[in-house]
């Protein structure tokens, strides 16, 4: 086994929480050797598996003026080059962003507008080494390095647990929780500080990115928006109705729901058609008859023979046309008793 004079770690990388010196088994050091802590690092000595102190940043000589403890353990009566084995932890104490959460199943959440709906939610947190040595002792234990990767799962469902503890305490609709996430981010952070705490890690930020329903669910909440948005519901069933047909641009289905469409304007001007039909060719009868022969349908205002009983036009029943008379110069009804025409002012008798 190499003695080692100078302990140091200056190639750390991104994702590494913990690297222990010697990787693997115990280091033999001597009293002397140089302890080599930069920014952002802290170092925890341990000899025969307890943490005997913890040095910050700079240079530091391994001797029993700083450790005292050692000198107690070892009793070794030998000079002040004894050598001994021991492990140091670096501890890295920057802040590790961009963490990822979410829910690997949908959880259940009692909606108050939709009743039991499943939501999916993810998000993002920060985090750093709040306490080195308790950290070690209770996360990393004896491994040569430790990363966030090996950390993310166990927190990872610590978040989801009080995610579900948090959305189970909510009384609102899932459309009310997308106002609502930097509240539950911050309440989140705050539940979740003691748990972080436990094993000597600080949570420094919690986001919420999105909370969502599945795929069917959503399809659902897309319906009814679609219903509010048309009004009538029996418009939204023809604009599903008309959806269904159409299916994909230039299909035989939309060709025949074009057809129809087609069709359906071609009656309608097609009536139009025949009503001005029916106006014009009454028009010179009125003329030719003085308008004493026709009346004015009370219903629909066409012309219709003053013996009739039902409008040609409509069909509706002409009775009320007793008691009128009309105007022999404009052939408008005007009641039996009047004087003068009501539209013109033509004497009627």
């Amino acid at each position: 086994m190499a003695i080692i004079d100078v302990i140091q770690h200056p190639s750390e990388r991104s994702d590494e929480l913990v690297f222990r010196v010697p990787q693997q088994g115990a280091g033999e050091f001597t009293f002397g050797s140089q302890l080599i802590v930069r920014e952002g690092q802290t170092a925890v000595f341990f000899r025969d598996g307890k943490a005997l102190d913890v040095f910050g940043p700079g240079r530091h000589t391994l001797s029993t003026n700083n450790l005292p403890l050692l000198g107690g353990i070892m009793k070794i009566p030998f000079g002040g080059n004894s050598p001994f084995t021991a492990e140091v932890y670096f501890v890295s104490l920057r802040e590790f962003n961009d963490l990822k959460w979410g829910t690997a199943q949908p959880v259940v959440f009692r909606d108050s507008e939709f009743g039991m709906v499943r939501l999916r939610a993810f998000g993002a947190y920060s985090m750093r080494v709040g306490d080195p040595q308790l950290f070690v002792q209770q996360v990393v234990g004896s491994r040569g390095a430790y990363t966030t990767g090996l950390i993310e799962d166990f927190l990872r469902g610590v978040i989801v647990n009080e995610f579900n503890d948090m959305l189970g305490a909510l009384h609102t609709s899932l459309l009310d929780l997308p106002g609502q996430t930097a509240e539950l981010a911050a309440a989140m952070r705050n539940a979740l500080a003691d748990d972080f705490r436990r094993i000597g890690l600080d949570l420094t930020s919690f986001q919420i990115v999105a909370i969502s329903p599945p795929d069917e669910v959503q399809q659902r909440i897309d319906e009814r928006t679609g219903m509010a948005v048309l009004g009538d519901p029996g418009k939204y069933l023809q604009f599903e109705a008309a959806q269904a047909l159409g299916g994909n641009e230039g299909t035989p289905a939309l060709d025949a729901a074009q057809t129809g469409l087609e069709l359906g304007a071609g009656l309608g001007i097609g009536q139009a058609m025949a009503s001005t039909m029916r106006e014009t060719l009454a028009e010179p009868a009125r003329r030719e008859g003085g308008g004493a022969e026709f009346v004015e349908c009370p219903h629909c205002h066409a012309s219709a023979p003053a013996g009739a009983r039902y409008c040609p036009n409509c069909g509706k029943s002409l009775q009320v046309q007793a008691q009128l008379v009309a105007c022999p110069k404009c052939g408008t009804a005007n009641p039996a008793d009047g004087r003068f025409c009501t539209n013109c002012g033509e004497k009627l008798r």
